[in-house]
């Protein structure tokens, strides 16, 4: 078991897409380059001005790349400090660089945070082998010895959590999406399902009449053409899709015009007002079920999070290619079960993205909560 976790280690990935340089990188090296200038003014126990500048510059420009290449930043850095302990050693010379090359622990940090598995144990042999040869170059205590170990050690530790932290949530974040299209996916089926039932059972009723009724059969032909387009239209939205193989429910499933029971004041929660206005005619199915699906996650989040709310104000307006979603509560900022980086809220954004609509969740103008979606009627992405 030791053998295949030691493996698995070795052969993890690095982290993909490691972001860019932020405003944060230049205020850290920053105060680097500041904290270097002040002790090299004060101190006097530094090497030689035109030494010390050069070697602090070696060891911490690397950080700028620590992200990109955790292993070649560390390899820089730390081999310049290996370099800079051997000379002291074999001369003898008591001379220091500044402290500020205790930024280096953000170089063992990222090597752990975005490195491969292969650099992070490389990496770590490397800064393991500097303190072994720092400690004779100095000559520290046990005590100091174990505290700067452990420095390193931590700093080496924080960038594994976090990066399983973000591992774990990225992976959340994606079952969160694929239970949303597996559900839209049983919606659009299920729906599907019920037109192709209705369509058979028109075409055995038109077999039926042919003979006795032709005019009656070619009417039939009719319905079974408008039927089948509305199925085709599902089945363009269907595309692409995942649905696992449960049963299918051949009901249609709720829609706009459900949204009527989730009205009224509740176990002392907050009051449910829904208006309906505009044009809400010839909606797709799937549209429909996701306005009411929308609906009821933000209305249960308002209940179950949303502190102080007495209010939850659902408005669906229509147009002629358009149907836009708002739904307000007036709780307490902060406190609305509206995380933007909330579960729920990644799942209702995928459902509207594979309609081909709009989503918006966020604070509003009252100091509540406010969810917003624009859904094309007919639910087909572009």
């Amino acid at each position: 078991m030791v053998t295949k976790a030691l493996h698995a280690l070795w052969a993890e990935p690095r982290q993909a897409n490691p972001p860019q340089r932020v405003w944060r990188d230049w205020a850290l090296f920053a105060v680097f380059v500041a904290w270097t200038v002040v002790e090299v003014v004060l101190r006097q126990d530094l090497l030689p001005l035109p030494l010390v500048l050069p070697a602090m510059f070696v060891i911490l420009t690397p950080l700028w790349w620590r992200r990109t290449h955790p292993l070649a930043t560390v390899a820089i850095s730390f081999g310049t400090l290996i370099a800079f302990d051997v000379a002291r050693i074999l001369t003898g010379e008591a001379a220091y660089l500044p402290g500020s090359i205790s930024g280096v622990l953000v170089l063992a940090y990222a090597l752990f945070r975005w490195g491969s598995g292969r650099e992070a144990t490389i990496g770590l042999g490397v800064i393991l082998v500097w303190l072994g040869i720092t400690r004779v170059a100095d000559a520290t205590s046990t005590p100091d010895a174990v505290a700067a170990f452990a420095f390193f050690l931590f700093a080496a530790a924080l960038g594994a959590a976090i990066r399983y932290y973000a591992y774990t949530r990225a992976r959340d974040i994606d079952q969160a999406k694929a239970r949303e299209r597996e559900q839209l996916a049983r919606d659009l089926h299920d729906t599907v399902a019920h037109h192709v039932s209705g369509i058979v059972i028109q075409a055995q009723a038109g077999r039926a009449v042919a003979t006795s009724h032709p005019e009656r059969a070619t009417e039939v032909l009719t319905v079974i053409e408008e039927a089948a387009s509305r199925t085709l239209t599902e089945l363009r939205s269907m595309v692409g899709v995942l649905r696992t193989t449960e049963g299918a429910d051949l009901a249609p499933r709720r829609g706009v015009a459900d949204l009527g029971q989730l009205t009224g004041e509740t176990d002392g929660g907050p009051q449910i007002d829904i208006e309906l206005s505009g044009d809400l005619d010839d909606l797709s199915p799937a549209v429909g079920a996701a306005l009411y699906r929308l609906t009821e996650e933000s209305v249960t989040n308002a209940r179950r999070h949303a502190r102080y709310a007495t209010r939850v104000a659902v408005r669906v307006v229509g147009d002629a290619e358009h149907v836009q979603l708002t739904v307000d509560n007036d709780g307490a900022l902060g406190t609305v079960g509206g995380n933007p980086s909330g579960y729920g809220l990644v799942g209702m954004r995928e459902r509207v993205k594979l309609l081909g609509g709009t989503f918006d969740a966020g604070p509003n103008a009252s100091g509540g909560w406010r969810v917003e979606a624009t859904l094309p009627k007919k639910g087909v992405s572009p």
